[in-house]
């Protein structure tokens, strides 16, 4: 509806945003933020899935910067698998659709390609609410939740990709050109002004030459345990700080693998890092002539905008756009070590990189209010081939 409308209705244009993740908060939160600093908008916060999950319950850190409408249960600690997450996915449908219904909402808007994502963005399709996604068209072609970025891609009403790259494949999918919007990552929103971690808190790490960041890619828990033990070879001798995979399928696999050297010396292993620490902590270990090593798309965006090499370890990220001279990529944990030392004599890494300018945050917020999405039609898909 228009703005007189909604004035006219005694309320502001509501923006409901879901976050499921740890990794996909802190990219939202600087769109939270914008929200938040736009008079003719209303934030609604949904923290589901993975965030209410023990032991990390990443659920108070949201908490503890934003107010929080509703929250969703999804997966139960201690079940993951393909099946589980099928279990968690229609359980998260029902549950968004009725707190949908509740908080009513003029935009809901999801980013990635997570099942916390993908069970919000069914249920706002299939229930008529007008439906904007963050970092649609990108390629990450070594895990499952591929397809469902693209799904969501066709669920959804208002595109907002990060990179042009993105945006043309979105384009090719049949999407409205007019409603593909090139926003840039809000994964580059506000790393500026994120220091290095100072001496104390990079000691309590354990001053760390490598941080290990190896998430599953829907395999067998063995095969992706057999994969973390050859990384973890890889980096023996050096100070590593080793941090807990997410909640996919073979997670089981990767923390046996863990805890087989956790306490070995030079080891240091965390279950999470809030993200201004996780940021600051890269910047700490670019200066110090470190690296990221591991399969995370962070090793790709952030690590290329702060300055920090990055080793891309398997298929997980294949098809992302990346930054040369920053991030070396290997097909297996084997070839980790030859990678570091590649790295390490490389003289130019600049810092160039596909992903917006750090104002994603700004753009995303101005657009959900700019853009009616009550306006006839507004929620019919139409596909221009």
């Amino acid at each position: 509806m228009s703005e007189t409308e909604l004035q006219n209705r005694g309320r502001k244009r509501r923006v409901l945003v879901v976050t499921g993740t740890r990794a996909e908060f802190g990219l939202l939160r600087p769109v939270m933020k914008a929200v938040l600093d736009r008079e003719e908008l209303e934030l609604l916060v949904v923290a589901a899935g993975a965030h209410l999950v023990q032991p990390a319950l990443t659920f108070k850190e949201v908490k503890a910067e934003f107010e929080v409408a509703d929250s969703i249960p999804m997966q139960t600690a201690g079940r993951v698998g393909r099946q589980e997450d099928v279990e968690a996915l229609g359980k998260g449908i029902g549950r968004f659709g009725r707190s949908f219904s509740l908080l009513e909402p003029d935009w809901v808007v999801v980013l990635g390609d997570r099942i916390e994502a993908f069970a919000a963005a069914s249920a706002a399709s299939i229930g008529g609410w007008a439906l904007a996604h963050i970092h649609g068209g990108d390629r990450a072609e070594g895990v499952a939740d591929e397809a469902m970025r693209h799904a969501m891609t066709k669920l959804s009403n208002l595109h907002l990709p990060a990179t042009e790259g993105s945006a043309e494949r979105i384009r090719r999918m049949g999407e409205d050109p007019e409603r593909v919007l090139v926003v840039g990552s809000p994964a580059i929103d506000g790393l500026g002004v994120i220091p290095a971690l100072g001496d104390g808190a990079y000691a309590e790490l354990g001053s760390p030459e490598v941080v290990v960041l190896m998430h599953p890619c829907g395999r067998e828990d063995d095969v992706e345990a057999e994969e973390m033990r050859k990384v973890l070879k890889s980096v023996e001798g050096k100070r590593v700080l080793v941090m807990h995979p997410n909640l996919d399928p073979g997670r089981r696999g990767i923390v046996q693998a863990i805890k087989e050297v956790e306490g070995r010396e030079g080891v240091v292993v965390r279950e999470h890092l809030v993200r201004d620490v996780f940021v600051g902590l890269l910047k700490r270990v670019g200066v110090e002539g470190g690296a990221l090593v591991g399969n995370s798309s962070s090793g790709l965006i952030e690590c290329s905008a702060i300055g920090c090499p990055s080793v891309d370890v398997g298929d997980r990220q294949s098809g992302r756009e990346r930054c040369a001279g920053l991030t070396v990529h290997v097909e297996s944990g084997d070839g980790v070590g030859d990678a570091l030392r590649e790295l390490c004599s490389c003289v130019d890494k600049g810092t160039a990189h596909p992903y917006g300018d750090g104002t994603a945050g700004v753009a995303i917020a101005r657009m959900l209010a700019e853009i009616d999405p009550t306006v006839e039609g507004f929620t019919r898909k139409r596909c221009v081939y």
